[in-house]
C-alpha cells in the first residue's frame, strides 16, 4: 500500500497525525494482546496471540518470543506481518501492516524485560530461567508501513442503537471513526 491516505482501503476520518498516533498507541496499550500474522514457508498465513510490550525506541511495536519458535523461520523467509487488535466491548480495532525483524540485543531485552515473561520461559536450569539473560529471549520489532484503526467515542447504548438501525434500514452503522496512518506519518515525515 502506498503511503498516501487517498489510497486507503477504508473511509478515513480526518485528524492530525499527533491525534492519530495518540489514539493508536492508546488502543494498543488498552488491548495488549494482538493477533500476530506471518506467512509460513508453504505460503499459508498463520496467526497467534502475542502480548505487545511497552512502547520503546527502535520500532513501532515490540513483542518477545522464544528464538527457537517456528515463527522465527517464517520471519526469516518473509518479514511482512500483520498485527491486529480487537476490543469486543467497544468494537474498536487496529490493523498494522509492516515488516518484522528479530532483535537479540541484551541491552534492549533488559530495557523491555518484565518479570511475567518467566511464565512463558520456564526454568530449564542455569542461564535458562526466563530472566533477562536467558538466551531464548528474542524480541520481534515491527516497523509499521501503514495502520488502519477504528476508535469509538460513542456510548455503548448508542453503538447498539446504530447496529440495530443498520439492520432495520440496510445502512451501514456509524459506530466509530476510522483513521489511517501512513508510514510517513508514523515515522515523522508526515504533516500534522
Amino acid at each position: 500500500m502506498a503511503d498516501d491516505n487517498n489510497n486507503a482501503p477504508h473511509q478515513a476520518t480526518p485528524a492530525s497525525t499527533e491525534k492519530k498516533l495518540d489514539q493508536l498507541y492508546g488502543l494498543v496499550e488498552g488491548i495488549e494482546i494482538a493477533m500476530f500474522t506471518t506467512r509460513r514457508i508453504d505460503g499459508h498465513l498463520v496467526s497467534r496471540p502475542m502480548a505487545t510490550q511497552a512502547q520503546a525506541a527502535g520500532a513501532d511495536l515490540w513483542f518477545v518470543t522464544d528464538g527457537e519458535a517456528d515463527k522465527m523461520d517464517e520471519l526469516q523467509h518473509d518479514p511482512h506481518v500483520n498485527v491486529s487488535y480487537y476490543r469486543d466491548r467497544t468494537r474498536e480495532w487496529v490493523s498494522v501492516s509492516g515488516t518484522a525483524r528479530t532483535v537479540t540485543d541484551r541491552a534492549k531485552i533488559k530495557e523491555l524485560y518484565r518479570p511475567d515473561w518467566k511464565a512463558w520461559f520456564p526454568d530449564e536450569g542455569p542461564g535458562r530461567d526466563g530472566g533477562p539473560d536467558d538466551p531464548r529471549l528474542t524480541l520481534i520489532a515491527v516497523d509499521a508501513h501503514s495502520v488502519v484503526y477504528m476508535v469509538n467515542n460513542t456510548p455503548r447504548p448508542v453503538v447498539l442503537f446504530e447496529v440495530v438501525k443498520g439492520i432495520v434500514t440496510g445502512t451501514q452503522p456509524d459506530v466509530g471513526e476510522t483513521h489511517v496512518l501512513s508510514g510517513n506519518e508514523l515515522h515523522g515525515r508526515g504533516n500534522g
